[in-house]
């Protein structure tokens, strides 16, 4: 709570320029009776909050009122405006349109922080460090959990669910971090709750189990099976707190160490074709640096082409147990081969035409020649028997 006092303190101290343009909205509490002595209250002082919203800086003055009667019990209580919580919350710097704006672009659209905050200077004119915009995006991301275990949207949820199939699975953040353990149910594929534990010890798997089996008995529905990997903290903890519940394995892991000889084979295999296929660099080089004048434009365009083909297929590594990547890649850089001897073989048949039609038409004018020549032999034998 100190941490938030804090960091309202400072977004309250924003340096807004001089010549900036404030919309001026004045609330005044809606009810303005006392509500132990049932006087009117009195106007005592005013409280001004600026904030940026999407339509430009607002400027909001909350005017505050307390009973006049020095002897009643709320003398000293200060009533303020409720309508000034539609608009923003308490240290704010942004109203809520800007916060529902920063939180859909953020987890609908997936845009990064730095995106967000160059949009919001640009297209807004809402100007906030990269320190705020992260910590407007963390609560966006508590308000989003906290709504999504509320009791009543829950229950709403798994209206019509007969029972429930729950897993439990540690996601590895960067080094040095905790791992984070998810708990997620299946029927309805909804991540529960979350929570990074320091270690990985029975103790402190079980309270996650435990806390799993309250939100169960809070729905009320039966639990039909965890599924997990065979770490042993899930293996006791699903015995000890789900007795009778069945524990089936995840078939990812299953696959994962079924296909570990393989993806090891697959793995040298694709070092073995990285250190076949090399020198793309020089030829790309080459071909920039040292085009012939009479040879076309394209023919380098294509050369590249290729080149980048084949530089991103010996730099996709994606696949899994069941799709290797060096099949992939062998499979790709076949295709390739393929494409390039067509094109070589295509280019021959073209001079093989063009070379065909220049001797047919020299044959033609031979033939020619001689027919002429033999007509004209003919022509004077006759005459010499004569």
């Amino acid at each position: 709570m100190a941490a938030e006092t804090l960091e309202g303190c400072q977004t309250m101290h924003h340096q807004w320029p001089q010549d900036t343009l404030f919309k001026r909205i004045a609330l005044v509490p809606e009810d303005r009776t006392c509500g132990a002595c049932r006087r009117h209250l009195q106007i005592c002082d005013h409280r001004y909050h600026r904030i940026f919203r999407l339509g430009g800086p607002v400027e909001i003055i909350s005017k505050l009122c307390h009973c006049p009667d020095k002897h009643c019990v709320a003398h000293a209580v200060t009533i303020s405006p409720a309508a000034e919580l539609a608009l923003t919350m308490p240290w704010w710097l942004i109203g809520w349109d800007v916060f529902a704006w920063m939180g859909y672009r953020r987890f609908a659209r997936h845009w990064s922080l730095p995106q967000i905050r160059k949009e919001l200077a640009d297209s807004q004119q809402v100007f906030l460090s990269a320190d705020s915009v992260e910590h407007y995006v963390g609560l966006y991301q508590n308000m989003v959990a906290a709504r999504q275990q509320e009791p009543t949207v829950l229950a709403a949820e798994y209206n019509g669910v007969q029972d429930l199939i729950l897993t439990i699975d540690g996601l590895q953040p960067e080094k040095g971090h905790e791992t984070l353990y998810v708990v997620r149910e299946l029927r309805r594929r909804r991540v529960w709750f979350a929570e990074p534990l320091l270690s990985s010890a029975a103790a402190e798997v079980r309270r996650l189990f435990e806390q799993a089996r309250t939100w169960a008995q809070r729905l009320g529905l039966p639990v039909k099976l965890w599924m997990s990997d065979k770490q042993e903290a899930f293996v006791s903890s699903v015995a000890g707190v789900f007795p009778g519940v069945p524990h089936r394995y995840c078939q990812n892991h299953f696959l994962r160490d079924l296909a570990k000889p393989l993806l090891e084979a697959d793995s040298a295999a694709k070092v073995q074709m990285r250190r076949k296929v090399r020198g793309l660099r020089a030829i790309e080089q080459e071909v920039l640096e040292k085009q012939p004048p009479a040879e076309p434009k394209e023919q380098a365009t294509v050369v590249l082409d290729y080149c980048a083909a084949v530089r991103g297929v010996l730099n996709d590594d994606q696949g899994g147990p069941l799709q290797p990547p060096g099949l992939r890649m062998a499979g790709a850089l076949r295709e390739i081969q393929g494409s390039v001897q067509r094109n070589l073989d295509a280019k021959k048949g073209a001079k093989r035409k063009s070379s065909w039609g220049v001797w047919a038409r020299s044959s033609s004018e031979d033939s020619t020649t001689s027919k002429r020549h033999k007509r004209n032999c003919t022509r004077t034998s006759r005459q010499c028997g004569k």
